[in-house]
């Protein structure tokens, strides 16, 4: 993975989808218009973690739960080093409010992924509850995707999350399905891309 660090940038998934090149990372310590889910913007302070990297499309992973996928080895990562962020489905990392957020684009073929990680600063959201160097932390989580685990894999760890935390975050009527999305009153709800 080529990793390329920008002090400030606008917004690392926006340059990704710009100059679209596999195995490459951009991250920086502030964007200033990131995306967030929903064509919403990603606000976040400087000091914390923002990146966005892209992979040839996994065969073996639903599109529909790429952001499942990749957050959820984020957040594996993270309570690893003793962080106690939990995972509400489809695409965000919570402590009493949420900590991190991922979006995913598919370009040619071409996933791009993108993270915001509130490691130091927050406004209107927590901060990531353990004090951690922002380059470990995105060294780390490449090392953990080097291990290619399956969709199976890392569905089955999250399944088990799911289930403990759904009422928590108002999903105790949903049923999660194979594929990552879940089914709620008979109608199937997809995870965001």
């Amino acid at each position: 993975m080529e990793i390329i660090y920008f002090k400030e940038i606008e917004s690392t998934q926006k340059y990704l989808l710009n100059n679209l090149k596999v195995n490459r990372c951009i991250w920086s310590d502030y964007q200033t218009n990131g995306i967030g889910s929903r064509g919403r913007n990603w606000q976040g302070s400087k000091g914390n973690l923002f990146f966005s990297f892209a992979l040839n499309q996994p065969n073996n992973i639903p599109i529909q739960s790429l952001s499942i996928y990749y957050m959820y080895q984020l957040k594996q990562l993270l309570n690893s080093y003793g962080s106690k962020v939990k995972f509400k489905w489809p695409n965000d990392l919570y402590l009493k409010n949420k900590v991190a957020g991922i979006i995913t684009n598919l370009k040619n073929g071409i996933i791009i992924v993108g993270i915001g990680l509130n490691t130091k600063y927050a406004n209107d959201f927590d901060k990531l509850d353990i004090n951690i160097d922002n380059k470990m932390i995105l060294v780390d989580y490449f090392e953990l995707l080097k291990q290619n685990k399956s969709w199976n894999e890392v569905f089955e760890d999250y399944k088990k999350e799911f289930d403990k935390t759904k009422e928590e975050f108002n999903l105790s009527k949903a049923i999660l399905n194979e594929d990552g999305s879940i089914t709620i009153n008979n109608e199937r709800k997809y995870s965001l891309r």
